[in-house]
């Protein structure tokens, strides 16, 4: 379960949810998956809009059950919702708070990631963005290059009522092997902003740290090795200091929205 310290306020980021932040993620938490709505049928693996429900509060999340997972050939077996956890934690640690609230939980089917759902226009999507969400697109498109985003389409990226930028479906991430697929390459090879880059160094700081609490809830999503690779992109950033480029093997995902 992901420990609370690696949680910022709403306040301390300036970007809050429609829903207090913190009261969200203790309702993901504790919370009661009271009702199953339906299955939604756009993704390879099961995929349930479910209720979620501690005492007067409740809401509608994402419930991806391990057990409802496709077999891949490069990804272990039963993963998927960890990477989907994982990325959430990341996403945390960086402050840049893209991925919406996402915990790794016992479900009416078994343990699976349960994510907040992001009330949004599904015809809005990155190839609607215009300029207003130019920094948040090049946020993300370092967020892929640290996570390893195998599969960044165009419509797992959202726009929500206040037209913020989420970002969704995270379960092919963290591969030891340079997996970035993603359709956000319009800045390859630009030199990384200062402040994004104040960002990386800090979260590189927090996983050469294992006492951090973002190093010990990754420990119990990812394997040794995949926090060690974690660990090297983060660094051939700070190193480079340019946005990624494609390559080597396939570089945009199928199909593209």
């Amino acid at each position: 379960m992901i420990n609370r310290d690696t949680i910022h306020t709403a306040e301390e980021l300036d970007k809050p949810l429609t829903l207090n932040y913190a009261d969200v993620l203790e309702a993901l938490v504790k919370g009661t998956l009271c009702q199953e709505i339906g299955l939604m049928r756009w993704g390879t693996n099961y995929t349930f809009l479910v209720n979620v429900q501690l005492d007067a509060l409740t809401f509608l999340a994402i419930y991806k059950p391990r057990v409802g997972e496709r077999p891949l050939w490069d990804f272990t077996d039963g993963t998927l919702c960890q990477r989907e956890t994982a990325a959430w934690v990341i996403s945390e640690a960086l402050g840049w708070r893209y991925v919406p609230p996402t915990v790794l939980r016992e479900g009416p089917r078994g343990i699976g990631s349960v994510q907040v759902f992001v009330e949004h226009d599904p015809q809005r999507h990155y190839f609607t963005f215009d300029e207003a969400h130019l920094e948040q697109v090049k946020q993300l498109a370092v967020f892929d290059a640290i996570i390893n985003n195998a599969d960044r389409k165009g419509g797992h990226c959202l726009l929500d009522c206040d037209n913020r930028v989420w970002a969704i479906d995270h379960g092919l991430t963290f591969h030891t092997m340079n997996k970035l697929r993603t359709v956000i390459w319009e800045f390859a090879g630009q030199p990384l902003e200062a402040t994004v880059l104040a960002d990386v160094q800090k979260l590189c700081e927090k996983l050469d740290s294992p006492e951090d609490p973002t190093m010990k809830a990754l420990a119990e999503l990812l394997d040794h090795a995949e926090a060690q690779a974690l660990r090297a992109r983060v660094r051939r950033l700070l190193r480079q200091k340019v946005y990624p480029m494609p390559g080597p093997g396939p570089n945009r995902p199928w199909p593209a929205v």
